[in-house]
């Protein structure tokens, strides 16, 4: 029987070799947030919010053009060190 993840941990990989963490509850909503804001903006310079639902009060916008790579991690309970 295949584990099911908790959350996903998204990767954002820019241009100028930052890297921002962002975490998603399913797999569903980081395509929806993927399909519905990033893929029809990804040339444009204007920036999109990105959603940060796991902490109150603070949020993140993001160039399009500016995102070299995206890597998707799922976590599992289970895996993290405490």
């Amino acid at each position: 029987m295949p584990r099911t993840p908790n959350e996903y941990a998204v990767f954002l990989l820019l241009d100028n070799g930052h890297r921002e963490e962002v975490r998603f509850p399913t797999i569903q909503e980081f395509q929806k947030w993927y399909s519905g804001e990033l893929v029809p903006k990804s040339a444009s310079n204007d920036f999109i919010s990105v959603p940060i639902k796991n902490i109150q009060g603070e949020y993140m916008v993001v160039r399009p053009s500016k995102i070299a790579g995206i890597r998707v991690e799922p976590i599992f309970n289970s895996s993290i060190e405490r």
